[in-house]
C-alpha cells in the first residue's frame, strides 16, 4: 500500500446547474442549487484514500463551520487530519461551479485559508512527509510552502506529483527541478508551455519543454480522449474508458489521486496507472459533484 501525503486546498462547492455557461454580460437562472465538499488538494486526497492509498493532508481550514464539517469528510474516508490546521485569520475555502447540460464547468475559487498555510506548517509535518511514499500538491496553496515540502522530500527518496491548476504560465523554476512528476491538462500544459496541444508530436514537444525544465516526467490529460505520458521508461497514449458524462468536475483529481496509490517508484508500471486512474476519472464524471462522485477500489476494479 502507498502512504501519500497530500499539500492542498480544502474547499467547500456551491454549485448551480444551468443550461449553459453564460456568455460575457449574459445573465442566466439556475435550475438547482447544491453543496459538496471539495477542493483540488481535499478531492485527490479522498481519490488516494477511496483507492487503496494510507493518506495524509496537510491543510488549512478556517475557524468555522465549513471548516469542521470538512474534517469530517476527510476523516470518513480515514484520512489523518491531524495536520489540518486553523487559520485565525481567514475562513474556510469556497468554490463557486458553474455545471451545464453537458456536465461542463466553469468554477470561481476563493482561497481562504488554503493560502494561510505557513512554512511552521510545513516543518511540523515534516516527518509525515519524509516517511510517504508520494508527495501530492496543487496551486490553490502557495508556491512557497510547496517548495518547501518538496525539498524535504526530495532529500528522503519521496516521489513528488505537481498538479498545476490552476495554470500560471511562469512556475518556480525551483519547484519544477523538485517535480518528479507534473500532470496538467491540456489546457494548463498550453498556458505553462505555450505550445498548444493538437495532436501527438504536440503533446511530445510539450513534455519535453517541461523534462528540459528539471521535470523527471510528464502526463498531460485530455478529458474524454485520453493522456499522453513522457516517462524515464516509456511513451505513448492512452485512451480514456468511453461513457455519458454528467459532471466533470473533480475529474482530473480523480485521476492523480488514484494514480498515486498504485504508482510504483520508479514508475515501472506507469501505464497500469494510467488505465487505472482513467477508470477512476470515468466513473466520477457519471455522477454530480466533487467528492461524492470520488469511485472506491471496489468499483474501480469493476471496470
Amino acid at each position: 500500500m502507498n502512504k501519500v501525503t497530500v499539500l492542498g486546498s480544502i474547499n467547500v462547492d456551491t454549485i448551480f446547474h444551468v443550461e449553459h455557461l453564460p456568455l460575457q454580460g449574459e445573465t442566466i437562472s439556475t435550475r438547482i442549487k447544491s453543496s459538496a465538499g471539495g477542493g483540488k488538494g481535499a478531492n485527490q486526497a479522498i481519490a488516494a484514500a477511496r483507492s487503496g492509498a494510507n493518506t495524509v493532508f496537510i491543510g488549512k481550514i478556517g475557524n468555522d463551520e465549513y471548516g469542521k464539517a470538512m474534517i469530517d469528510v476527510l476523516q470518513k474516508d480515514g484520512i489523518d487530519t491531524s495536520h489540518v490546521t486553523i487559520s485565525n485569520q481567514l475562513s474556510t475555502g469556497e468554490a463557486c461551479i458553474l455545471l451545464d447540460n453537458n456536465g461542463q464547468n466553469s468554477i470561481i475559487v476563493y482561497a481562504g485559508s488554503n493560502h494561510d498555510i505557513t512554512d511552521d506548517d510545513i516543518d511540523r509535518a515534516q516527518f509525515e512527509i519524509t516517511s510517504s511514499d508520494f508527495l501530492v500538491t496543487q496551486f490553490e496553496t502557495s508556491e512557497r510552502v510547496a517548495v518547501k515540502a518538496f525539498q524535504y522530500a526530495k532529500k528522503n527518496n519521496v516521489i513528488t506529483i505537481l498538479n498545476p491548476a490552476p495554470a500560471k504560465s511562469h512556475i518556480n523554476p525551483s519547484l519544477l527541478k523538485l517535480t518528479d512528476l507534473i500532470i496538467p491538462n491540456e489546457t494548463e500544459s498550453e498556458i505553462i508551455t505555450g505550445i498548444k496541444i493538437t495532436d501527438e508530436e504536440s503533446m511530445k514537444r510539450s513534455a519535453e519543454k517541461l523534462i528540459n525544465q528539471g521535470v523527471k516526467a510528464v502526463i498531460i490529460t485530455l478529458g474524454a480522449s485520453g493522456s499522453y505520458f513522457y516517462g524515464p521508461i516509456e511513451q505513448g497514449f492512452i485512451k480514456a474508458v468511453t461513457v455519458h458524462t454528467i459532471d466533470t468536475t473533480a475529474a482530473g483529481d480523480t485521476f492523480i489521486g488514484a494514480l498515486s496509490s498504485q504508482l510504483n517508484k520508479d514508475f515501472s508500471n506507469l501505464t497500469d496507472s494510467i488505465v487505472f486512474a482513467s477508470k477512476a476519472s470515468s466513473l466520477t464524471v457519471q455522477k454530480l459533484g466533487a467528492i461524492p462522485s470520488i469511485p472506491t477500489l471496489a468499483a474501480i476494479q469493476r471496470i
